[in-house]
């Protein structure tokens, strides 16, 4: 395939879906997905055998998570991608807001921290190297609200709207290492608030809703700053090849409009997990409470029965 200075395909027919998802696979990704299906496989192939259970849900979940990035990266999604705003818009939002959810809820780290073995005393292995970087002074700030909202809303605002996009668009590995970053803030700007693993910051359930609902209204604005520019606002994709047929601001629009639309799918998605997760709490510390009474014979409530008469007696 032909490329010009700027790592754009001069070639491309016009866009469908059909041409969109036609097998054409960036290798830096190909060999990431298969290496993460590989290794998350193990670790579920490893429980199982001692007769420990993973539940199959958080499997299937990683699996899509995985699957969703290959699906961006690996077809010629990416291709047009290069030379599309509408098109590349989708792979950032799908990289940024879908896939980090899925493998998330996919729980890979207590995954591991369950299937790889312990080092022995005084030596330091996979897993416990994993737990030192889980309680770094490194993991607390990057999964903190402080840095994860701000370093969110950077990522559209001071990438698109600056000469870095343009930079990035340049190369295959600023491509690749741009993507990287869209999937990494999307991490770790879910983690705390709705991931299944064990992380420096887990707040309550009510702050979690708060911390997901501060980044999206500026996802919406940037959305609508593109949905209403009356100019290309990035560089980029100011004059896509003749072959696709399209006008550049109307495409510029469309990513726009894209933008805006995965500002609220993913929160409503997020928001149901966390009530899920929400609901499942409290029937655990229902469960714990109840089993507790049948032990002690109800001490508690009929010490607050003794209260009450005392007070009774008083009266």
């Amino acid at each position: 395939m032909d490329h010009s200075g700027h790592g754009m395909m001069t070639d491309l027919p016009p866009f469908t879906l059909g041409r969109g998802l036609a097998w054409s696979a960036d290798p830096f990704f190909l060999v990431a997905c298969l290496l993460g299906l590989a290794l998350y496989g193990w670790g579920v192939l490893r429980l199982t055998r001692r007769g420990d259970k993973w539940p199959v849900g958080r499997t299937v979940s990683f699996g899509v998570g995985v699957l969703s990035v290959a699906l961006m990266m690996c077809t010629r999604l990416n291709d047009y991608g290069m030379v599309m705003f509408s098109v590349h818009m989708v792979q950032h939002m799908i990289i940024s807001m879908v896939s980090p959810i899925l493998l998330l809820l996919g729980a890979p780290i207590t995954l591991a921290l369950r299937a790889l073995p312990p080092a022995g005393r005084g030596r330091r292995g996979p897993r416990e190297l994993l737990l030192m970087l889980l309680h770094s002074r490194y993991m607390r700030i990057i999964t903190h609200p402080a840095f994860t909202i701000p370093l969110f809303i950077a990522s559209l605002y001071a990438l698109y709207f600056t000469p870095l996009f343009d930079f990035l668009m340049g190369s295959s590995a600023g491509h690749i290492a741009m993507m990287v970053h869209f999937l990494a803030v999307g991490v770790v700007f879910f983690w705390p608030i709705m991931g299944v693993d064990p992380g420096p910051h887990r707040p309550g359930y009510l702050m979690r809703m708060l911390e997901l609902f501060a980044g999206m209204p500026f996802h919406a604005f940037f959305g609508i700053a593109l949905m209403m520019a009356s100019a290309p606002m990035v560089g980029t994709f100011e004059n896509p090849p003749a072959s696709l047929g399209i006008d550049a601001l109307s495409d510029q629009n469309a990513a726009g409009g894209i933008a805006w639309a995965f500002s609220e799918v993913p929160s409503v998605l997020v928001l149901l997990a966390l009530l899920f997760q929400w609901y499942a709490s409290e029937e655990r510390r229902a469960r714990r409470s109840d089993r507790a009474a049948e032990r002690d014979g109800d001490r508690e409530l009929a010490e607050y029965n003794a209260y009450l008469a005392s007070l009774n007696a008083r009266g």
